[in-house]
């Protein structure tokens, strides 16, 4: 018997680590909820190798974000954090969620960052949507049952810690406030004067400064205040010039 998804979302994010996406893309996130698209977040790792706080840390701060974006689901697949691989157990853990959720849009890590778990990440699940279009690949949920295939036709890596030039930007200048609430629902990991807590590369004063600063430039090249940016693997078609603006 073939399973039959209870709940089909617009936009399905994926990120190596709880916090990728609201540093990303948390604006682009807030702003399709606003409108009314059902949108949610797979995890693929606790973020347990991080040197501030610790999983059950990490863990609730996500469901606090997840509050502030507007999801309908937040989950995590616990893979090796920092040992993210492309492996078949790994791609079955995101063919699985593909399939429930039947996403139109995917989001995924940058295809090369700073941390080597974004690049992987962005790899493995590339290849996970292809695969989970493919109707002769059996995959089953916790039920046992048949999950139908679905092919999810577009898939757009947000642009994280390295500078990438985008293949576009969405404008989040209206709800900029929001976005970096979600940035600091994760508080264990980001500036904070009185934690005692070891510096690391994200948690000093210059590094939420430099998150406005990253937005403000990639709005600069589009002419809005704040912009979040993406690069495609397939360029997408368009009914008319007036559709680029």
């Amino acid at each position: 018997m073939i399973s039959i998804a209870t709940m089909k979302l617009d936009i399905l994010a994926f990120a190596a680590h709880p916090d990728d996406v609201e540093l990303a893309c948390s604006g682009t996130m807030i702003l399709h909820a606003k409108m009314g698209l059902k949108t949610g977040i797979i995890d693929l790792s606790l973020g347990e190798l991080g040197t501030r706080g610790d999983a059950q840390t990490r863990a609730s701060e996500a469901e606090k974000a997840k509050q502030i974006l507007g999801l309908q689901i937040r989950e995590n697949l616990q893979l090796r954090d920092g040992f993210i691989v492309n492996d078949n157990e790994s791609r079955i853990a995101v063919i699985k969620k593909i399939r429930k959720y039947q996403p139109d849009i995917i989001l995924c890590n940058a295809v090369s960052d700073r941390h080597p778990d974004h690049g992987a990440a962005a790899k493995l699940v590339s290849d996970a949507v292809f695969l989970a279009g493919l109707l002769k690949l059996v995959v089953l949920d916790e039920n046992k049952k048949e999950l139908a295939p679905w092919t999810t036709p577009f898939v757009y890596h947000y642009i994280q810690d390295r500078h990438i030039r985008p293949d576009f930007v969405i404008d989040v200048s209206s709800v900029w406030e929001e976005r970096m609430k979600a940035v600091l629902a994760y508080s264990s990991q980001f500036y904070d004067p009185k934690s005692k807590e070891p510096d690391t590369a994200i948690s000093s004063k210059d590094f939420i400064d430099f998150l406005p600063a990253r937005a403000r430039e990639m709005g600069r090249q589009a002419g809005v205040s704040y912009a979040e940016g993406f690069t495609v693997e397939r360029i997408p078609a368009i009914s008319s010039l007036k559709d680029l603006r």
